[in-house]
């Protein structure tokens, strides 16, 4: 694997696109409940890209539980989408679930207000939460991150299919270079391994925290892509597993599928940060594009 460091002009968390479209306020008059802006310019498909809204719902349950419990990052977090979400306001409501010395475990509802005024609630997610920085440094893997050329050799998404940049404007704040052996799809010939990988960094240049891998677990094309399978494939449940905070620089990033039926499939990721470390896993099912 190709080592990467950060840009010299890395931004830092906090006033970043990321940052800002993840941002959430406590509500004044009501105890766990947060209020944030959805941000169209993380659009995908017929709705606001899934792992930005996992990023931010994390970020309200991390608020909860650094309160108290001493516990601000996710272990792991698994969601529901229920409905597509929309640009525009949104609350969010957490509650906790139970405060333990090691970890603590919460839950939390992404809701919006629908034009006639009920209220539609787009995700659901459970979270363990712990403290990244008091783990022991005891890794004992098998794990190896997948051989892909360096990112100056890989392939851009802004040379994605038309069609597809049309209805991805969160591509705008990714810089996301994909392994050219993975694009056959872009090409009209897919390989039907179902793979899609590639390095993976924000265009700002703002480094990498544990809330960006939730981003980084759902940030790469579909693999539906890759089975030659072209258009929106929303989110059913995403599942994202943070296993060490990521090293500043490029992340490398791999989906894959190995089973499609019934019109539904799984996708599983890899996030690599640039140490070569496995930083973040996730499964995902997904409603494969409609014909």
């Amino acid at each position: 694997m190709h080592s990467m460091t950060a840009m010299d002009t890395a931004a830092r968390p906090g006033d970043t696109e990321f940052d800002r479209g993840t941002a959430v306020t406590e509500h004044p008059a009501e105890p766990g409940v947060y209020r944030t802006e959805l941000d169209g310019g993380w659009r995908i498909g017929g709705g606001i890209n899934g792992g930005l809204l996992l990023a931010t719902a994390a970020r309200a349950l991390s608020r909860e539980l650094r309160s108290g419990s001493g516990h601000p990052d996710p272990y792991s977090i698994s969601a529901y989408y229920l409905s597509a979400s929309t640009p525009g306001p949104a609350t969010l409501h957490t509650e906790v679930v139970r405060r333990g010395r090691s970890v603590s475990t919460g839950q939390v509802s992404l809701i919006q207000q629908r034009p006639d005024g009920t209220r539609a609630e787009r995700l659901r997610a459970l979270a363990t939460y712990g403290d990244l920085d008091a783990l022991p440094e005891d890794v004992r893997t098998s794990a190896t991150p997948p051989e892909l050329p360096p990112p100056d050799q890989c392939i851009g998404a802004d040379q994605a299919p038309p069609d597809f940049l049309a209805q991805a404007d969160l591509l705008h704040r990714l810089d996301l270079r994909l392994d050219p052996a993975c694009v056959g799809w872009a090409l009209g010939v897919p390989s039907g391994s179902g793979t899609i990988r590639g390095w993976l960094r924000l265009a700002d240049g703002r480094d990498p925290d544990p809330l960006m891998l939730l981003l980084a677990a759902d940030s790469l094309p579909p693999v539906t892509f890759d089975l030659g399978l072209f258009g929106w494939t929303p989110t059913l449940e995403l599942t994202v597993h943070v296993r060490a905070k990521p090293a500043p620089g490029w992340l490398l990033v791999s989906h894959t599928t190995r089973n499609l039926a019934g019109g539904y499939l799984e996708e599983d990721a890899e996030v690599w940060d640039s140490t070569g470390r496995l930083v973040a896993q996730s499964r995902q099912l997904a409603a494969a594009p409609r014909p």
